[in-house]
């Protein structure tokens, strides 16, 4: 059982580019075909690994292995899942490293950074639409609160020392008092 967790949640790490959501599918596919789990149960697992703190694919993972194996299957499924990602980082921080003096390294980062910023904000932007705190991409639906809470968190980040996890417990008590 443990060696078919183990070797089920490497594939999904090798093949699953995309990361996070990207994974969900795949591990659907896998925990259906392996008989696991239910369709309900998975999409229970789901909606309390993305609660969770942490990456989604890991803590559905996490959470499958233990329905699985217990502690053990946990284990297993959290560390096949991640294995593929961190070989890979450690194999290109390696490279990288080696070549980090050429100037062709240098001009790659220097395209590289820009196109992350761009892919972070489109990955803020898509939540945001799938949180329904902006209507649709043309911005004509707004959450007013909900761009509020995001406008403050940034604000506070940018011009405040306070922890980016206090920032978090204050939206959560403010969303309870607002919202309810």
């Amino acid at each position: 059982m443990y060696w078919e967790l183990f070797l089920s949640f490497l594939k999904i790490g090798f093949i699953s580019f995309g990361g996070g959501y990207a994974m969900i599918p795949v591990i659907e596919y896998e925990v259906q075909s392996h008989g696991w789990m239910t369709t309900q149960q998975f999409t229970d697992a789901v909606a309390v690994a993305g609660m969770s703190p942490g990456p989604i694919a890991t803590n559905s993972a996490v959470f499958v292995g233990y329905k699985i194996g217990g502690l053990l299957g946990a284990i297993v499924s959290a560390v096949a899942v991640s294995l593929p990602s961190i070989l890979i980082v450690v194999l290109i921080s390696l490279f990288i490293k080696k070549m980090k003096n050429q100037s062709v390294i240098q001009y790659a980062f220097y395209g590289l950074r820009p196109v992350v910023t761009g892919l972070i904000v489109y990955a803020a932007i898509k939540f945001a639409v799938q949180n329904d705190i902006i209507g649709d991409v043309n911005l004509y639906g707004f959450n007013f609160t909900g761009v509020l809470f995001i406008l403050s968190g940034v604000c506070l980040l940018l011009f405040t020392k306070i922890n980016p996890v206090m920032i978090i417990l204050l939206s959560g008590v403010f969303g309870v008092i607002i919202y309810s």
